[in-house]
């Protein structure tokens, strides 16, 4: 294999994994926003809280499966105290008053965390070896093919829970008019709650892979951002969608980045991702795989 090719190789095969990983995120935002019709803006908080109780736990346990199973048990928990507290009071009022709320909850995060649990860089060891995986012209590091894998499960199962279960369905009844629901003897809160313990538990699988990708501390929040194009581009209520564009844009930035960067001086991998959603945005507001609404006026 030529070297050229087997660099396009190289770059395409991260982009797929660092992709899958994105989209891991990326599901958290696809659930609440199915449940609730809001975007979740702390979901990068979750997914950095979900990071430092792994790091905490680990420095403490030395143990993976046990800091994974308390980060899992902790937003869990986290999410239904959010719900109950936070979220239940608003349950009938606009979309807004939601998505305002999750913001002032990023900011909250954001600050109380490193008080709680500290500012210094953490990290979180995985119960396997850590060096790359060599496959011809291939070097895959571990932690980036674990957490593709966990993805795609977290796909289909997500993907059967909202098309084949009473509770995904009720889900989708919530998501679509609460009073309606309210109406049918649906209890709202309820799947509320189930949904925000769903995004809880997406957000704490992906603080373990992303923390240990990229160590924990409070910039770990940042992923939240980087994913929000994914969550666009894929359509804000597909979870198949969010995990496509998420491979779309892990391939597309990884590819500019090798190619462009050495031309234009780098940035280009933090910017491309934008300007698909942008261009996105202007043919298909509701995203590639969201489902198009018509509102009567």
């Amino acid at each position: 294999m030529s070297s050229d090719l087997s660099f396009f190789v190289l770059l395409l095969t991260d982009g797929v994994l660092v992709g899958l990983m994105y989209s891991l995120i990326a599901m958290g935002f696809v659930l609440v926003y199915k449940a609730t019709d809001a975007l979740n803006f702390a979901q990068g908080e979750f997914v950095m809280l979900a990071g430092i109780v792994a790091g905490a736990v680990s420095a403490w346990a030395a143990n993976f499966w046990v800091a994974a199973g308390v980060t899992i048990l902790t937003m869990v928990v986290f999410s239904f105290a959010l719900e109950r507290v936070v979220l239940r009071p608003l349950v009938g009022r606009p979309v807004i008053a939601v998505v305002m709320a999750t913001i002032g909850l990023a900011a909250m995060i954001r600050g109380v965390a490193p008080l709680v649990f500290g500012s210094g860089m953490g990290t979180i060891p995985l119960p396997f070896d850590d060096k790359p995986i060599f496959l011809g012209p291939l070097m895959i590091p571990p932690v980036q093919l674990a957490g593709a894998v966990v993805s795609v499960i977290f796909m289909v199962a997500f993907s059967w829970l909202f098309a084949r279960t009473r509770v995904g369905i009720a889900l989708r009844a919530v998501a679509d008019s609460q009073m309606v629901a309210m109406g049918m003897g649906i209890n709202v809160p309820l799947y509320f709650a189930y949904a925000w313990a769903l995004a809880g538990i997406v957000s704490a699988v992906g603080g373990v892979f992303w923390g240990s990708l990229l160590g924990v501390d409070n910039q770990l929040a940042s992923v939240g951002l980087k994913v929000f194009p994914v969550v666009i581009l894929g359509g804000l209520d597909s979870v198949a969608g969010a995990v496509i564009a998420g491979v779309l844009v892990g391939v597309i930035e990884n590819l500019t980045a090798g190619y462009l960067d050495t031309y234009l001086g780098g940035g280009t991998k933090d910017l491309i991702p934008y300007v698909m959603m942008i261009a996105v945005l202007m043919f298909r507001p509701h995203g590639l795989f969201g489902k198009k609404t018509i509102d009567r006026i």
